[in-house]
């Protein structure tokens, strides 16, 4: 039966894989000729991975960089940095408000200079139409400040670059009070020529985002073109380039925390790509339109440019008043969007009530366990008459060993009598799985749980438990490998799963029970490096759950130990 089961199985997938393929699929469609040209001059205006790669064999420092080239200061409440003239580029960004990890004071260095070790910066320009040699400005042209030499909310800058033969090209780069540029670059042609200009940005980092990089998270490229939320892995960029057309979206590259993003002028259909060559990653895209430029007049084009630290309550704004297509997406909320955001709000709000992000914690623990009471009360009643009835279901089993049919009927016909659900048991394990994953989710993302400290000696919620019991919790002056770091906070939640369980009926299987006796101490080993916050929820609501549960024992006269 269950060969012919998988046969079907396979013959059934076989035929939907070929419909899907036939009549839903998409075609493969061959790039245009005017794509063709479009991306031609993209590339001959854009220097190429290639190209730089021959720049940094000799890299010098970040530092010396930045010191040796010409640059305008940026500075508000949450960035400093600058900005290259060299290119006319943003490639300095370091954020004001968060530092690098908890024991020390430097801030968190995000956008470099080209050329240097972890380069990654963003740019704009123009790639030009038609035969006609013209000359651009490149990602090595000198542009020249016109006016204020410092970025900041109150003083924009204007940079200004004149190619010689007729055309002159500006930049004014405007600052919010947080992290978004707002870039108007414009092209006047004081030549008796007419010209084709296609507007363009792209974002170039050279390596990946330091750490370990985890399966409930995306780090790489991502974007929103049309309504579709594009998430694409660097490995997988490095084997086949990503591209899209859209008329409305935004596109960048993510890591935990912190991300680049740009976002097309509206009512523009553009092409986007993400690309990889040599350990350098771009995501870029071009106005598909040409802007006709015509003598003595002049064309412009706008661009909407993040370097963003995470934090929600920014990019839902920014979302909302710029009207970004779901640029709120930028944070990983995973699928469970509807339930995982939602209750991040909730914990925040209990946040700004108490001043810790523990306490928020167990309060949401404890609500949810007031919820969810009258069915828990009902899964632990059954329980309760469960354990009352494990004596007859032993009988039954000695009585019917041999024959399971009778067995079965005999044991639903108790059930039925003592109006006893044998699965009510799982009701509790079932209600924790959604806000387990909800709140593991929200830890590991937010960036509002970044540092966040408990009491005593948790200082960082979305962290694992530092302490470890193989050096008596720091009593020994030796700091154990990773994998013997079992720390005070997951023994008390294995502590408590314990005595959880010796309120629960004892499987009448031997083999069975002994496996339920080892659950525990599974858990505490696989859970000790999961974020200590989450540790902290389970925590409380095992013991929340064993009061309720000896309570309800009691008041059947069930035997709890």
């Amino acid at each position: 039966m269950d060969s012919r089961n998988v046969l079907i199985a396979v013959i059934l997938s076989t035929i939907v894989l070929i419909v899907w393929a036939t009549f839903f699929e998409p075609p493969v469609v061959k790039q245009s000729e005017s794509d063709q040209q479009i991306e031609k001059n993209l590339e001959s205006s854009s220097p190429s991975i290639d190209e730089n790669e021959k720049e940094v064999k000799n890299q010098i420092t970040r530092n010396d960089i930045i010191n040796k080239t010409k640059r305008i200061k940026i500075s508000n409440n949450s960035i400093s940095g600058s900005l290259s003239l060299d290119g006319g580029i943003i490639d300095d960004i370091i954020f004001n408000n968060y530092n690098e990890n908890l024991n020390s004071e430097d801030k968190v260095v995000f956008l470099n200079p080209k050329n240097s070790s972890k380069e990654y910066f963003i740019e704009t320009g123009w790639a030009a139409g038609g035969n006609e040699k013209i000359k651009l400005p490149l990602i090595d042209t000198v542009w020249e400040s016109k006016g204020n030499n410092a970025l900041t909310p109150n003083t924009p800058v204007l940079l200004e670059w004149n190619n010689g033969e007729g055309l002159i090209f500006t930049k004014k780069i405007e600052l919010d009070d947080k992290f978004l540029f707002k870039i108007t670059q414009s092209v006047k042609n004081n030549s008796n020529k007419s010209f084709q200009f296609y507007p363009y940005a792209q974002i170039t980092r050279k390596g990946k985002a330091a750490g370990r990089q985890i399966y409930i998270l995306h780090e790489g490229f991502l974007g929103v073109f049309g309504d579709e939320l594009k998430e694409e892995n660097y490995d997988d960029i490095e084997k086949e380039k990503f591209t899209i057309n859209a008329s409305k979206g935004w596109l960048g590259i993510t890591d935990k925390y912190w991300l680049t993003a740009i976002v097309p002028e509206k009512g523009n259909e553009f092409k986007a790509e993400f690309t990889a060559k040599k350990e350098k990653y771009r995501a870029n895209y071009i106005i598909k339109d040409a802007k006709i430029l015509n003598p003595g007049s002049s064309i412009s084009n706008k661009i909407n440019t993040f370097v963003v630290a995470k934090e929600v309550a920014v990019i839902d704004n920014y979302a909302k008043e710029l009207g970004i297509e779901k640029f709120d997406l930028a944070i990983d909320w995973g699928w469970f969007y509807f339930f995982t955001k939602p209750l991040f709000f909730i914990i925040d709000y209990f946040f700004k009530l108490t001043g810790n992000f523990g306490l928020a914690i167990v309060i949401i623990t404890a609500l949810i366990r007031l919820v969810f009471f009258p069915l828990a009360n009902y899964s632990f009643k059954s329980m309760a008459k469960m354990k009352i009835l494990q004596p007859e279901m032993v009988r039954l089993k000695e009585l019917h060993k041999d024959d399971k049919v009778k067995l079965q009927q005999e044991m639903m016909a108790l059930y039925k009598r003592e109006k006893v659900n044998p699965i009510s048991g799982c009701l509790p394990v079932l209600i924790q799985i959604p806000f387990f994953f909800a709140i593991y989710k929200m830890l590991y993302v937010t960036l509002e749980m970044r540092h966040q400290p408990f009491f005593g000696w948790i200082k960082d919620l979305s962290d694992r438990d530092p302490t470890s019991i193989f050096n008596l919790f720091g009593l020994i002056p030796w700091d154990p490998p990773t994998f013997l770091m079992i720390g005070a906070w997951p023994i008390l939640m294995g502590i408590s799963m314990f005595i959880q369980q010796k309120l629960n009926p004892t499987p009448p299987d031997p083999i069975q029970a002994k496996i339920f006796m080892f659950f525990p101490i599974f858990l505490t080993i696989i859970l000790a490096p999961f974020p200590s916050g989450l540790v902290v929820y389970w925590t409380v609501n095992n013991i929340l759950t064993i009061a309720q549960q000896w309570v309800i024992m009691r008041g059947t006269k069930v035997k709890t130990v």
